[in-house]
């Protein structure tokens, strides 16, 4: 049997696997189901035994399993995907919102592990861990080591609820070396990335992701916002992958009228179901803007083709990815999953934004980026493909499309002037934890704002930056000018974190810029 043939069999017998729940819930002939059921168990276990006893070489029935999950879901469509149980916990902790560890943002450096950040609420900043500390040891296991991949450090550090960790750290400011005890905890995954105030009366928020703490995160934002003067707000969507659909109806219902459809789902038997606004939105009568990409996808679709469907706010950006399929988790039973899209997803005109895909397609799929490029959409609206017979009018009377994304309300070509090579972030992210590293008690002591406005004004530090790296590249002129702000950036993410990064990048952000432009054009 060639293992080809193998891969086949384990294939058929696989799918009859995956759906024994499924025809024992639902068929009205029990007896019927229960016979097919068995009788495809025992052909798993015929094929699998037949395989370790017989075969000529010695394989992993289990690895071929996997390989032969993956290759089928492959057929169905780019979203049914099998989840190995090594990457599983990853997957979960990511959609959850948390996890259980220490709590610490940590790169590794030279051969040590290095904390960036202690992420806020977890158990290191109640232990006194601060940023630039080098964790060298985990109970009795040594983590100082140029062979330590940055992959195995969290199963020294995460770990079950309230179990203890000794740790054995070196703080470079004071130049000591001590142990910490820290007991594991839940620890918060943010998915509001920042949110803060643009100008007077503008709020920003920028949304990582739809998970399940996300909409506890966002209601906190708004009403921070709100507080603080905000009459219109930037949900910032760009880079956001999606994640649950309920998350982001809840988000929706913060902006629309009560009994507005919000969004439906249809699956295979034609079954709809719809999702509509409540009366418990705080955020109904504000200003809207809302940022997408060509990496918005999902949820963030949902959201953004809602409001644009009920004439709610303004949709700014570039076409985002088209992702209208829906998925259901299973457990397999042995620590992995698989993901199966079972319906569709419509906006409130009727409109699937899911973009074409056809059956084991997903090396073109992902690579539509790529033809995006080429046919120029990422810099003319004009480029972007639309089809007559999928063209819907919202209640105002706005022309809208499905087909495959949200195209905006208004579009903001890519930044082709931004680019820059890969050394340079590198580079770059070095240097900034570096400089930090060796100035950290001067640069704790510079509020913020005033970091934003004056630091650097005399070029110093990145001459010190192009002094560091000019026996490997030269850059042009347009790259210094990229790679200033960039610094500049890098060095305030170290200092403050991600807010201090975008309050420097978004004042050459052009799809901010145009929102400032339209806010001033009402004012």
């Amino acid at each position: 049997m060639t293992k080809k043939n193998i891969l086949i069999f384990l294939s058929i017998a696989v799918v009859f696997g995956i759906f024994i729940g499924t025809f024992l819930e639902g068929s009205t002939n029990p007896f019927v189901s229960f016979s097919k059921s068995a009788a495809q168990e025992q052909k798993i276990k015929k094929l699998i035994n037949f395989i370790e006893n017989d075969y000529v070489d010695k394989v992993s029935t289990e690895r071929l399993l996997d390989v032969a999950i993956t290759q089928m879901l492959g057929e169905l469509d780019p979203h049914s995907v099998y989840i190995p149980k090594e990457k599983l916990q990853a997957v979960q902790e990511n959609m959850q919102g948390n996890f259980v560890g220490i709590g610490v943002q940590f790169r590794m450096i030279s051969d040590s592990i290095t904390v960036i950040q202690p992420i806020k609420g977890g158990p290191s900043i109640r232990a006194g861990i601060k940023a630039g500390d080098r964790i060298l040891m985990a109970n009795k296991d040594t983590l100082f080591s140029k062979n330590l991949r940055t992959e195995a450090i969290p199963k020294y550090l995460k770990g079950r609820p309230n179990t203890e960790v000794k740790l054995q750290i070196y703080r470079k400011s004071t130049d000591s070396l001590f142990n910490v005890k820290i007991k594991r905890g839940k620890v918060n995954i943010k998915s509001v990335d920042l949110a803060y105030m643009l100008r007077d009366a503008i709020g920003y928020i920028k949304l990582d992701r739809f998970a399940r703490n996300t909409y506890t995160e966002f209601k906190s934002s708004l009403q921070n916002l709100k507080e603080a003067g905000m009459t219109a707000l930037v949900l910032d969507l760009r880079g956001n992958g999606g994640g649950f659909i309920d998350i982001a109806n809840r988000i929706v219902d913060e902006f629309l009228e009560e009994d507005k459809l919000i969004v439906f789902t249809k699956n295979n038997k034609n079954e709809i179901y719809q999702s509509f606004a409540t009366k418990k939105g705080d955020f109904e009568k504000g200003g809207l803007y809302v940022l997408i990409d060509e990496n918005s996808a999902s949820a963030s679709e949902i959201v953004a083709g809602a409001l644009q469907d009920n004439d709610k706010g303004t949709i700014i950006g570039r076409r985002s990815f088209g992702k209208g399929l829906v998925q259901i988790e299973m457990d397999l039973g042995d620590g992995s999953a698989v993901r199966l899209t079972t319906a569709r997803y419509y906006t409130p005109t009727g409109r699937s934004i899911q973009k074409p895909y056809s059956g084991n397609g997903n090396e073109s799929y992902y690579k539509e980026y790529e033809k995006r490029v080429a046919s120029g959409e990422l810099l003319s609206k004009d480029s972007i493909p639309v089809i007559d017979s999928l063209q819907y009018t919202t209640p105002k009377g706005k022309i809208v499309y499905g087909g495959g994304g949200i195209i905006p309300d208004i579009f903001v070509p890519i930044n082709t002037t931004a680019y820059l090579s890969p050394f340079y972030f590198q580079s770059i992210n070095d240097f900034a934890f570096d400089y930090v590293d060796a100035n950290r008690k001067q640069l704790e002591k510079i509020d913020i704002d005033k970091f934003v406005e004056n630091f650097d004004t005399d070029e110093k530090v990145f001459t010190q930056y192009l002094a560091a790296i000019k026996e490997r590249i030269k850059p042009t002129y347009k790259d210094k000018v990229n790679l200033k702000r960039y610094l500049k950036a890098s060095i305030a993410s170290v200092l403050f974190g991600d807010i201090g990064f975008y309050k420097i990048i978004h004042k050459e952000d052009n799809m901010l810029l145009k929102v400032l432009e339209l806010e001033s054009m009402t004012e």
